[in-house]
């Protein structure tokens, strides 16, 4: 679907099984969460695209003040499609987000930097687009209650799947539980989420993203894991959108709960959001040559150098969850080293060994999480990549590897000549605080924008876990 002509022939027509009622408006706040708001069928005409619908930005996180609120959603007709979630039939839109009267793009909605990200790339003349394959990994619950309060803190999570179930005795009970960390590939009857997985990979293939598959993770109560093809950038992020999303309707619908939290259960396996990437040119990868080392060539060595050079601030958008740092430990394939490998879990930059061709060579950052923005995220990822192509940052000139074995068996004295991972949200926001230049090239993002995202962290989420007693204090020290 390319104009607003094709969009009302296709809600107006009469073949249609379901017909369709509503126009359904979406974005994202600077946060990564999605709002939306709703139209009636009757509404769309050609006014939809060039005026936009007006809404109230000083409700948003992160967008304007009360006293000048005024937004424009501005419908991109080409990311329409049909709900199939919703009773009434609903074509759904991804929107841009405009400065109300003048139209112009808001400097701060993520769908535009990401956008802006894109033009740099040309402008440039590095490539002429670059590729975008992100992980999804998930933990699919049958039960989750908790509460905060100043008198108490608690929660509890069931799995069918978990091992800690063994001994129920309510409900049927029929054994065959998966043991912890032992969910990786797991086969039916121990696998009792194939059925789920694949409805969330039809519907996700019903919207026009193509899986690659899904499999069970290595989490044994409930941890699974979808893949997809790679996109252009600014379509890999509207699908990381789709497909928490589309995940969690089709889990609610069955009675299950889906969540995208990087460290739901203590002492298990974590959830992260690979992105796997590279620059193209006349279809080809910009990464590959043959020869060298994981045929990673010298224009994919600087662009991982760009990586590892500003890893750190890079984890202060992509990581950006205090529950992000507890999957960031080693000891669970966790990404908490600087440094590059060939089909090296424990790097932040993996090569991939079974793409060693020129059409599909490509690296993958391993660190990012399901509580990121993705559009700012993979943003900057391709901003840090660009830097370390403009200063020639090469990775293995940077003394960033490669590495070959796990880095964990290492001797301490060459571990610890190995940079780090922030160990907290507090230090990413001010890794990110002190190294945001990179960013700002073109004015992709904005001073400001950085500015509000770390204040707003820091005080509404760092802050307020560190300040409340930790139910495990209890059990420390409630008798001192």
């Amino acid at each position: 679907m390319r104009t607003i002509d094709d969009l009302i022939e296709y809600t107006s027509d009469p073949k249609r099984d379901k017909k369709i009622e509503m126009i359904d408006l979406r974005f994202v706040d600077l946060f990564g969460a999605w709002h939306h708001l709703t139209l009636p069928v009757q509404r769309v005409d050609e006014k939809l695209v060039t005026q936009g619908v007006p809404f109230d930005g000083s409700s948003i996180p992160g967008f304007k003040s009360v006293h000048a609120g005024d937004m424009v959603l501005i419908p991109d007709v080409a990311t329409a499609m049909l709900d199939p979630f919703f009773e009434h039939g609903t074509v759904a839109l991804i929107c841009n987000v405009a400065e109300a009267g003048t139209l112009k793009p808001f400097a701060n909605d993520p769908r535009t930097v990401v956008g802006r990200a894109e033009e740099l790339l040309k402008k440039e003349k590095i490539a002429d687009k670059s590729l975008w394959g992100p992980e999804f990994e998930f933990y699919i619950f049958d039960k989750v209650v908790y509460q905060n309060d100043i008198n108490m803190a608690y929660y509890r999570i069931d799995s069918e799947e978990a091992d800690w179930n063994t001994g129920a005795e309510e409900g049927q009970n029929l054994g065959g539980k998966i043991p912890r960390k032992g969910g990786y590939h797991a086969m039916p009857p121990l696998d009792a989420l194939y059925s789920v997985r694949a409805e969330m990979a039809r519907q996700i293939e019903a919207v026009g993203i193509p899986v690659r598959y899904h499999h069970h993770e290595v989490g044994g109560p409930g941890q699974s894991e979808i893949e997809i093809n790679l996109l252009p950038l600014q379509a890999a992020a509207d699908a990381v959108m789709l497909i928490k999303y589309i995940t969690k309707m089709v889990a609610r619908g069955r009675g299950k709960t889906v969540t995208y939290m990087p460290k739901p259960l203590y002492n298990e396996a974590g959830s992260g959001m690979h992105f796997h990437q590279f620059l193209v040119r006349d279809d080809r990868s910009l990464f590959y040559q043959q020869g060298e080392y994981g045929s990673l060539g010298e224009l994919g060595r600087k662009y991982v150098g760009g990586i590892l050079k500003h890893g750190r601030s890079l984890l202060g958008l992509s990581c950006p969850s205090t529950n992000s740092y507890k999957r960031l430990v080693p000891g669970f394939e966790a990404p908490v080293n600087l440094c590059y490998g060939l089909a090296n879990r424990s790097a932040a930059v993996r090569i991939p060994k079974y793409v060693d061709n020129e059409r599909e060579m490509r690296v993958e950052f391993r660190p990012p999480d399901g509580t990121c923005n993705p559009y700012l995220t993979m943003a900057a990822q391709l901003m840090a990549g660009i830097d370390g192509i403009l200063n020639n940052a090469d990775a293995a000139r940077g003394g960033y590897g490669p590495y070959d074995v796990d880095i964990a068996q290492l001797p301490v004295e060459e571990r610890d000549r190995i940079g780090k991972m922030p160990t907290s949200l507090k230090e990413g926001l001010l890794a990110l605080q002190e190294d945001h230049d990179y960013l700002l090239r073109g004015n992709v993002f904005r001073k400001e924008m950085i500015e509000s995202w770390c204040s707003s962290k820091m005080r509404r989420e760092y802050d307020e876990v560190r300040n409340r007693p930790h139910p495990y204090e209890m059990s420390l020290y409630f008798d001192c």
